[in-house]
């Protein structure tokens, strides 16, 4: 195997199994053994609904990063820091100046591993609600 499909499968390999340590705390938190069929099937989809919305939130919140949406908040919890340390204010920056260089600085990645990951458990957790839906759910 290549070099880059080695880190690629590294990398699914990893989201896969943090997502799947969500997904059994949430089982584990809830007593996954200790109920019927039907409680189990919505326990199921609790654990990996969980950890699909979180890994696919947490992908989100890296493109926004990645995109240089809190560069802004990074320029002032900086400049409050600095403000606090003896010759501080000598290290200041302009916003503009500040934003151009961390630009450059950031790593444009393809990088889907956490969002796909994310997406395939959020998917199992929606097909077990509609498992539970069509055979337990009962309208009077």
């Amino acid at each position: 195997m290549k070099k880059d499909n080695k880190a690629l499968l590294l990398k699914y390999i990893t989201c896969f199994a943090i997502a799947s340590l969500i997904a059994i705390a949430v089982f584990w938190s809830k007593g996954f053994f200790g109920h019927s069929t039907a409680v189990n099937i919505q326990i199921l989809a609790d654990g990996f609904f969980v950890s699909g919305i979180l890994l696919t939130l947490f992908a989100g919140m890296m493109f926004v990063s990645r995109e240089g949406a809190l560069i802004g908040i990074s320029f002032v919890m900086r400049n409050v820091v600095l403000a606090f340390i003896p010759m501080g204010r000598k290290k200041h920056e302009v916003y503009r100046d500040y934003r151009e260089r961390k630009l450059k600085e950031l790593k444009k990645t393809n990088d889907k591993s956490i969002l796909v990951t994310g997406l395939f458990f959020l998917m199992i957790g929606i097909v077990f609600t509609v498992i539970w839906y069509k055979n337990y759910y009962n309208v009077v």
